[in-house]
């Protein structure tokens, strides 16, 4: 793997660059589409590729249950196995720590808010919660496959081994994302645990031989020290890239993410993991950030909910039914070329499938462009012009 910046940009830490891989260039940044189990949802290669899209990334724990790493490393990797000819990542399955653990069976989500009430309540778990799917030891996690109940135990070199096992062109060190709602004792806790299993995920990635380019992971939460502590620790291993993980305030985001990249080396890609709202890329991509992954433009899409230039609109609202327009009338997507709002109400009201299939494309190719336009301002210099026009439109 190359990486090579094109161009910076002024007063701030964003940049355009090219990210070379064996499966092809990757013109940064660039949104990732998540394709959990080597499948974007609701879409096809073609679609996918269609709609802008340059990397594909898969989740190591849904693929490790099924249908199996060895069958997709027999298969000839995850690219092969799913027939996407591009560049193709996968996550180390730490996030399943998170929403399989302290998440589970609660509203609790990697991104909160200051204000949220769970932050201030000392004692967050009980008796009465629900049974959480995964528990977390110094070695590794023990999962309970959500499919059929069996108990699984990751470590670090077991992460590293699926994904060698799946072949992605870029794999991730094994880390805990933790929950916003943890105190800054056990965020301590968890930052040392992930620091050994980067170093474990190291070591064990080329005792298996490389070849492929991994990414260690900064984690830390909201707090400043720890983040800050996380960069200088990560950055320190010899790692290919680097992925900024784990929970955040949404008002303190940004912070978080310019704290960081302001120790990682320069020269090295950054992954945003997990972050993919419109206005979060262009402040991910200001300050710093190269790649991004979501899981939101498929998500929403399947739901009935569309982006557009002037913020998301629900498409099973009444009014749509009789709108015989397209969703965005300057999209060049495949679902605004050739079908209509109401068509396409008609469609989530009928409970087709072929629903979300024209949402998720239109939302794909919504995201992906943006980034893509992004990316073109800071070449062209007029990036906060751009931002600021955007913005203004899009949040009212």
């Amino acid at each position: 793997m190359e990486f090579k910046i094109e161009k910076k940009l002024k007063n701030s830490l964003g940049r355009a660059g090219i990210l070379k891989t064996p499966h092809g260039e990757i013109k940064t940044p660039s949104f990732v589409a998540v394709g959990t189990k080597a499948t974007v949802k609701s879409l096809n290669p073609e679609q996918v590729k269609d709609a802008g899209t340059q990397v594909v990334l898969g989740n190591t724990y849904h693929l490790f249950l099924q249908p199996g790493d060895e069958i997709v490393r027999d298969a000839g990797g995850i690219g092969k196995f799913m027939n996407w000819k591009g560049p193709t990542m996968t996550d180390s399955g730490g996030f399943q720590v998170f929403s399989l653990g302290a998440a589970y069976g609660k509203d609790i989500s990697k991104i909160t808010k200051i204000t949220d009430p769970s932050l201030m309540i000392p004692e967050r778990f009980d008796d009465n919660d629900a049974p959480r799917l995964a528990k977390i030891g110094n070695d590794g996690v023990s999962f309970k496959s959500h499919l059929d109940g069996s108990i699984h135990y990751i470590t670090p070199e077991k992460s590293i081994e699926i994904q060698h096992n799946l072949g992605a062109d870029i794999i991730f060190a094994f880390d805990e994302c933790t929950s916003p709602t943890e105190d800054i004792k056990y965020q301590e806790e968890a930052l040392e645990r992930t620091h050994r299993w980067a170093e474990r995920s190291l070591v064990e990635h080329l005792k298996l031989g490389g070849g492929q380019a991994l990414f260690g992971i900064v984690q830390g939460g909201r707090e400043k020290k720890l983040r800050q502590e996380s960069a200088k620790v990560i950055s320190s291993m010899d790692f290919d890239g680097f992925g900024i993980g784990g929970s955040f305030a949404k008002e303190d985001m940004s912070s978080a993410v310019k704290w960081v990249n302001e120790i990682l080396p320069e020269e090295k890609p950054r992954h945003l993991l997990g972050i993919g709202e419109p206005e979060d890329l262009f402040m991910g991509i200001e300050n710093g950030i190269d790649l991004f992954d979501c899981v939101l433009p498929t998500r929403l899409g399947r739901n009935g909910t569309i982006y557009t230039n002037r913020g998301k609109i629900s498409i099973t609202n009444k009014k749509f039914r009789d709108d015989y327009s397209p969703i965005e009338k300057d999209c060049g997507c495949y679902s605004c070329q050739n079908y209509t709002k109401a068509y396409i109400a008609h469609l989530f009201h009928g409970k087709e499938m072929l629903a979300g299939t024209l949402a998720s494309i239109h939302n794909l190719y919504f995201i992906v462009h943006l980034v893509d336009n992004i990316r073109q301002s800071i070449l062209d210099d007029n990036f906060f012009e751009y931002k600021k026009e955007f913005l203004s439109k899009y949040i009212v």
